[in-house]
């Protein structure tokens, strides 16, 4: 056959004609499913595998066309409906109206989809914003007899939580943001919308001398699917392995890529012997309750962890974070705080230089210590062994944020957020980042949704005074640093107090606080950063600057190390004896 006649023929059996109705009926149904099926959470795979069939369909329905016609009588074989009267054939104008019918279908469906993508339950569009590859880890349910074991609950709670944020491909929420709740909550869709996640994941721990029994069950709390559930009988020594294998298995179920540094990170035993893992969880129970006498509490458990097991390198990090956090929460000086710390991070890391937690340790180290290109460092490389490790991220935010590195700074502080969203101190200190960027609108924004979470933190009253203050309502201002000395207490919450004092014109209050800080010194520590604030606020700059230098000298560095960006401290600038001062902190430090 020639290919004209070839052609010819395609045409007179109205080949073309079913090719184009098939094109466009196919495409206005692949258009329809598509708009439509996403609306009613059916699975993606099932839209392309209707899409693959309506492709298949294509060239089966162009042989049919070539080999069958339709007509009056019904479908006949092309032959014998050619050997028919003309007056017995069907005009074949079909294939216009199945073009037309198509169509009018197409647009109808997607009409209705739109429609029904704006009426959708809440549930449905948060479906479609959170990642699938996300968790939150409730807390476990103490089912012992001893109440005593809550410690070795939220153990295992962290230690699972701990495993999975090794893992880059998921989202892992913090301890601080899911201990808010209870292990079996009514109401998880709401609470996973609190946290940005997709899954939970429930428990309960049973311990009886050395025997543990461990129940999870993991579940998609946008659907109230329960996707897997398990319970594990084992004794104390095989604790390590459940939590391994039950971290595995989530990853697994969320279909999270695992590298293998990861798979092997994964799997590793902190420590052989139990009596030193229940003294590191008691340490660990103590250092979150973040008071001065619960950190001296945990030094103790975290000691005695090292002395039955010396290798213990996790034990030598909750060492370092007790003893840095002395400063802030237990009225112990930097002098005094800072040599056990740095003793115990190069502990921990000659034990286990993998160890993400022991480099963030070190990065706020440095930090204090004014070693800030270090501290950038350090906390970049724990970010990097621990992609979901908050605590990481928040430090990494104030490190950059200490050389003005104000972009990555706040970047690294909304990842802080996403990991640990009800952690007050995280969102506190994103209000600082903002502060130091001069961004004084978003600064009151975060400290008043800081105190959303937490009406009585003192250092969000403390922030939110700071950015009143810089956006000129001074009046307001004086209440929320009165409320933030009111809560804590802190000799730095009394300073800025003060300045605020002598700034409003109250001259004399300021004074009286002055004094009530000297004659403190007499017994008690008082940073040098605080009375600065003071002489500022009466205009005394000189003696502001002899006391961040007398800070600097002895140590006492805290709030120190923003001295390049912080904005309490604008009034200094220029001035040739604060420059060098400035020089000074930022200098590399030999190591």
């Amino acid at each position: 056959m020639k290919n004209s006649n070839f052609f010819a023929e395609l045409k007179r059996r109205n080949v073309y004609k079913v090719a184009v109705a098939y094109l466009v009926a196919g495409w206005a149904l692949s258009q329809g499913i598509a708009q439509v099926f996403p609306v009613f959470d059916i699975p993606n795979w099932i839209i392309r595998l209707i899409v693959l069939l309506i492709i298949i369909g294509l060239p089966i329905a162009l042989v049919l066309a070539w080999t069958f016609e339709l007509t009056p009588q019904g479908i006949k074989r092309t032959e014998t409906a050619d050997a028919m009267p003309e007056t017995a054939r069907q005009k074949k104008h079909t294939w216009i109206y199945v073009v037309v019918i198509a169509g009018l279908f197409s647009i109808g469906l997607f009409f209705l989809g739109r429609y029904s993508a704006k009426n959708a339950t809440p549930r449905q569009s948060e479906a479609a914003t959170v990642s699938q590859k996300s968790i939150a880890v409730l807390p476990f349910d103490n089912l012992s007899r001893d109440p005593d074991n809550a410690y070795f609950c939220e153990g295992v709670q962290d230690e699972i939580l701990t495993r999975l944020a090794k893992v880059a491909d998921l989202k892992v929420i913090s301890r601080t943001s899911t201990q808010h709740f209870k292990s079996t909550p009514d109401n998880l869709p709401q609470i996973a919308k609190q946290l940005g996640v997709a899954h939970i994941l429930e428990g309960s721990v049973q311990k009886a001398s050395d025997q543990v029994r461990v129940n999870v069950q993991l579940i998609n709390a946008l659907t109230d699917a329960h996707l897997w559930a398990d319970t594990y009988d084992r004794k104390l020594t095989d604790i390590f392995a459940v939590e391994s294998e039950i971290a595995k298995t989530i990853a697994d179920t969320l279909q999270a890529r695992l590298t293998g540094s990861e798979k092997t990170e994964m799997s590793k035993k902190p420590t052989e012997d139990p009596e030193a893992y229940e003294f590191y969880l008691k340490g660990r129970f103590f250092w979150n309750k973040r008071t001065g006498a619960d950190l001296r509490k945990a030094i103790e458990y975290f000691n005695q962890a090292v002395a039955r097991d010396p290798n213990y390198a996790l034990a030598y990090v909750g060492l370092a974070d007790s003893y840095l956090l002395l400063p802030n929460y237990g009225s112990t000086s930097s002098q005094e705080a800072l040599p056990p710390a740095r003793t115990a991070t190069k502990k921990a890391l000659a034990l286990d230089d993998s160890l993400a937690e022991a480099h963030a340790s070190l990065g706020l180290l440095a930090t204090i210590e004014l070693d800030l290109e270090r501290a950038l460092s350090e906390l970049e490389r724990a970010v990097q062994l621990k992609p979901n490790y908050a605590t990481a991220h928040h430090w990494l935010a104030l490190a950059n944020m200490t050389l003005a590195r104000f972009d990555p700074a706040i970047r690294e502080g909304k990842r802080a957020i996403e990991l640990d969203p009800l952690s007050v101190i995280i969102n506190a200190d994103v209000s600082w980042l903002y502060l130091c960027a001069r961004r004084y609108d978003e600064a009151e924004a975060q400290a008043r949704k800081t105190l959303e979470i937490d009406p009585h933190f003192f250092l969000a009253h403390y922030y939110l005074g700071i950015a009143l203050q810089l956006k000129g309502r001074l009046n307001e201002a004086i209440p929320e640093f009165q409320k933030s000395f009111d809560l804590n207490g802190d000799p730095y919450s009394l300073g800025i107090l003060g300045q605020a004092y002598a700034r409003n014109g109250q001259n004399e209050e300021a004074r009286k606080i002055l004094a009530r800080l000297n004659e403190q010194r007499n017994t008690r520590r008082v940073a040098p950063y605080a009375m600065a604030l003071i002489y500022l606020g009466l205009g005394d700059k000189e003696r502001a600057i002899d006391e961040l230098d007398r800070g600097y000298r002895d140590g006492e560095t805290n709030y120190l190390f923003v001295i390049k960006v912080d904005p309490l401290l604008d009034d200094l600038r220029g001035d040739r004896r604060f420059e060098a001062l400035v020089q000074k902190v930022l200098a590399p430090k030999s190591k």
